[in-house]
């Protein structure tokens, strides 16, 4: 998510530039939405950021307020209905909306906002909030008679939403930002020489030439506009940030919680290199998100760091389907093995996370062909053995390939001739955060907030219709 306010800047151009920095939190939809003071305009389609905009478009959305988005699903469809930023317009506001995160009461929610199952063609939480934030938590025909403001119809909402949401909203005049009380999503201020952004990561900051100020703090709700930046607190801070941050959703140029993202996947490789040690010739990361631990294996296990592995920067979500003999070549349309390079070694391949194992056997197999002599296969994550309901889309316990299976049974499933995991305090201590300030649930099942995974699903608000989704 990217928000700006700002007089005498382009700021729908701003906001481009910002999601094309947050690109990798989201490939599904990409969206922006300007407001000129009087009306907001919102446009948005599927795809990269760069497959919706195009200078043309941009011209067209004219403000000094802008909020974007690029979508990553983890409740509702990867559909047009469901991309952000959402609007909804009531007879005395009007408020477009992003959503960085996943609500673990959206049905409590939904018949707060009397809306139920089904009832529109938009099915994420995210559009549930968008309701209750435009129209008051008073259910039903009612609506209209809660609080008149955004900003306190916001305050009245959020200390009953449950679960993980970073945001950015607008109103015609500001611009907002909030987080949850446990601030599971980061979330930043930077400072415009005449103006203010908001954003996923520090990393969109720079683009832009906004300076860091601080991070929205945990159950804090920020306001934006000619006055200035003023704060609110909804609920009391009790910080759970995502460990898997650090591992992988983030980019290494981030900072998060004051430290950096590179410097924590660095350091967690030369953990791993000191607990899971092996005689080898090469270190190879499975790019791009292996790189950082692949460099720090090798710096503490003394073996050569070597690029071995080709990735095609090209291929993301794509359209079209590979014919099924490209299928069969499965991980080839992104990664492609350097020969001259592998053959003959006994390589040691850093990757981040082990899920399903399906790209990690199908990179097993790719070194063999390419000649290795023997294949060591290192996680800089400890194995993800739960699943996720605070924004990342991971599969049920049942087809995480670490819920059923030790840890060499999984090295037996992948092929590899060793595997190792970094241990769970292992990858804590490089972060430099404590175990109790951290959500590290996908690894031990401690939840931060209590949730029942059969009551969750990502298609929750759907219902079943004649050749649609089933609930």
């Amino acid at each position: 998510m990217f928000g700006v306010w700002t007089h005498g800047e382009d700021v729908a151009k701003l906001a481009y530039f910002g999601l094309y920095a947050l690109q990798h939190r989201g490939q599904e939809s990409a969206g922006i939405a300007v407001s000129d003071g009087t009306r907001i305009v919102v446009f948005k389609d599927m795809g990269l950021v760069a497959q919706v905009f195009n200078e043309s478009v941009l011209n067209t959305l004219r403000g000094h307020i802008a909020v974007g988005h690029c979508r990553y699903s983890t409740t509702g469809s990867s559909v047009w209905e469901n991309a952000q930023p959402t609007f909804r317009a009531t007879p005395s506001v009007s408020l477009a909306l992003g959503h960085n995160g996943n609500l673990i009461n959206t049905l409590e929610l939904a018949a707060m906002a009397g809306q139920p199952r089904g009832a529109g063609t938009a099915t994420s939480d995210t559009e549930v909030l968008t309701s209750l934030f435009a129209s008051g938590i008073t259910a039903g025909p009612a609506a209209g008679d809660g609080p008149a403001s955004i900003e306190e119809n916001a305050l009245a909402v959020l200390p009953r939403v449950q679960g993980a949401f970073s945001l950015v909203f607008m109103d015609s005049d500001t611009l907002y930002a909030a987080r949850d009380p446990h601030g599971f999503r980061p979330l930043v201020l930077g400072r415009l020489p005449r103006g203010w952004v908001v954003a996923s990561e520090t990393a969109a900051l720079d683009i832009v030439g906004a300076a860091f100020v601080r991070e929205i703090e945990p159950g804090e709700l920020v306001a934006i506009d000619g006055r200035g930046v003023r704060s609110r607190t909804f609920a009391a801070a009790s910080p759970r940030g995502c460990l898997f941050e650090y591992v992988y959703l983030a980019r290494p140029d981030t900072s998060i919680s004051g430290r950096s993202v590179q410097a924590t996947r660095v350091e967690v490789g030369r953990r791993l290199a000191a607990e899971h040690p092996v005689e080898a010739d090469l270190v190879i990361p499975v790019p791009e998100s292996g790189t950082p631990a692949a460099i720090g294996y090798a710096q503490g296990s003394g073996i050569p760091y070597g690029q071995g592995l080709v990735k095609n920067s090209y291929v993301g979500r794509t359209f079209i389907q590979p014919s099924q003999t490209i299928r069969q070549r499965g991980i080839r349309l992104k990664l492609n093995p350097l020969r001259d390079v592998i053959a003959g070694q006994r390589v040691v391949v850093v990757d981040d996370s082990i899920v399903r194992g399906n790209t990690q056997r199908a990179i097993v197999t790719m070194l063999r062909e390419a000649g290795a002599a023997e294949v060591h296969v290192r996680i800089s994550s400890p194995p993800v053995t739960w699943p996720c309901f605070f924004g990342i889309d991971f599969a049920s316990r049942a087809e995480l390939i670490a819920g059923s299976l030790a840890v060499e049974e999984i090295r037996d499933s992948i092929g590899a001739d060793s595997l190792g995991f970094v241990s769970l305090d292992g990858l804590t201590e490089a972060t430099t955060l404590p175990a109790g300030a951290l959500c590290r649930a996908c690894f031990d099942g401690n939840y931060p907030v209590p949730v029942s995974e059969s009551e969750q699903g990502k298609f929750m608000l759907e219902t079943t219709v004649a050749g649609g989704l089933a609930e």
